[in-house]
């Protein structure tokens, strides 16, 4: 969906029944002071979930922004969505304003598919906006009993999010611009031994750090490679 409409547009894609869907705000917690878990419940009937995809929540008078479900129980009609609450952006202003009780539409999820399940193993990177995909394909792996690894580059003070949230395998290095730099990446220790080479690799967060992840995979001729940048410093609504 495009991020900005005028808004007698947005007005009419927020009130598309065949697009949104009613939603009231059950709870939220911070797991910490920028990491913040809503739970919603609504009717999850005509939600389509699958590993990738991402629901819109309007923002704005005129901006809408993407979030990827991290849980849903479509019998009890709930779900989560982790949000990272950065900077002034008037899409972290409106989340961090969200309470119980507060009743809103989002949309059914869309978008593309990031899960191969023929894969043995999966190799899981992004960051604090990555952490809900994170945690909605973590039942998956386990159910059907894959190797996985999570690699997350994360603010020094969310370094122990991934924990709270009941992730394993996982290792978090700091936000140093080190994804920034190809020959750093090289040298990880997925690259040092071959087990990983027909993995399939999900890359997802900051663009810049996605597109240099995934171009010395490829230049490895690493597995099957599925990306998706959700941010870029200094783009709104990516």
């Amino acid at each position: 969906m495009i991020s900005k409409l005028p808004k007698w547009a947005a007005d009419l894609t927020e009130k598309a029944s065949s697009i949104m869907t009613d939603m009231k705000v059950l709870e939220t917690v911070y797991v910490s002071p920028n990491i913040k878990k809503i739970r919603f419940r609504g009717d999850l009937s005509r939600m389509n979930f699958q590993i990738g995809y991402a629901s819109v929540i309007r923002v704005s008078d005129t901006e809408f922004r993407n979030y990827s479900v991290a849980y849903h129980n479509v019998y009890e009609g709930i779900l989560d969505i982790i949000f990272h609450i950065h900077g002034n952006g008037v899409g972290s202003l409106y989340i961090d304003a969200l309470k119980s009780e507060d009743e809103l539409r989002i949309s059914i999820p869309r978008g593309k598919k990031m899960y191969n399940g023929t894969i043995q193993r999966q190799f899981i990177f992004g960051d604090e906006t990555s952490l809900g995909l994170a945690c909605s394909i973590l039942p998956i792996l386990r159910k059907n009993k894959h190797q996985y690894q999570f690699y997350f580059e994360l603010d020094d003070e969310n370094h122990n999010v991934p924990e709270l949230l009941g992730l394993e395998n996982y290792t978090v290095f700091s936000k140093k611009n080190t994804f920034r730099n190809q020959q750093w990446i090289s040298e990880l220790p997925v690259f040092n031994t071959d087990e990983w080479d027909n993995a399939n690799f999900i890359l997802t967060g900051n663009v810049k750090s996605v597109q240099t992840f995934r171009k010395t995979l490829k230049e490895r001729s690493r597995g099957n490679i599925s990306s998706q940048g959700y941010w870029l410093e200094g783009k709104k609504g990516l």
